[in-house]
């Protein structure tokens, strides 16, 4: 008898609320990867932000390898332009703290709002005078495509290129080239 049938018997005998309270009974798939819960995703150890330009660092969240997206905090304290970049994937980001635009658009994105970059927008990132610190998530499928205004290549960024800065910033901050593991996948 399979699993799911022994599950069925040894449940019956219970009612529809003390089942709805119970957790799952059976065993999760062996080859399944372990669940990911960053607490505080908003670190006060500044050690764990990780260094991407002057004034401007990430801390990561999840940094997958196998299906090659990361997510991540940007913390910018700085106004001015940061970046110029292309994406083939899709961009889902939630503004926690501050505000920032880009050039191409007459948005701006605010405090709790969530914006959606559709895969091919290229854009220019810009963060206001004013505004003295800028915290977003942001998940990014695939690669973020550094260019110049007519869109000549000038450098990437993909997971692999933030793992590699996490662990040269962990290592050199104490924390070991191995505390960014804990955010693989």
């Amino acid at each position: 008898m399979s699993d799911v049938r022994k599950s069925v018997d040894v449940g019956a005998g219970l009612d529809a609320e003390t089942q709805k309270r119970m957790p799952y009974q059976l065993p999760m798939p062996k080859e399944c990867l372990p669940d990911l819960v960053v607490a505080p995703a908003v670190p006060t150890d500044e050690r764990i932000w990780v260094p991407q330009s002057q004034n401007v660092w990430f801390r990561p969240l999840c940094l997958s390898r196998s299906a090659g997206y990361w997510m991540n905090l940007l913390k910018v304290r700085k106004s001015g332009v940061l970046s110029r970049h292309r994406h083939p994937g899709p961009v889902h980001a939630f503004v926690i703290k501050g505000s920032w635009r880009y050039l191409e658009h007459d948005w701006i994105a605010t405090e709790g709002s969530y914006a959606f970059e559709p895969p091919g927008e290229t854009h220019t990132l810009v963060v206001d005078e004013g505004v003295e610190e800028m915290i977003t998530y942001f998940q990014v499928n695939g690669c973020m495509y550094y260019v110049d205004p007519w869109g000549r290549n000038t450098g990437f960024e993909d997971v692999f290129t933030k793992i590699d800065m996490c662990r040269a910033h962990y290592e050199k901050v104490g924390l070991g080239v191995d505390y960014v593991d804990q955010f693989i996948r």
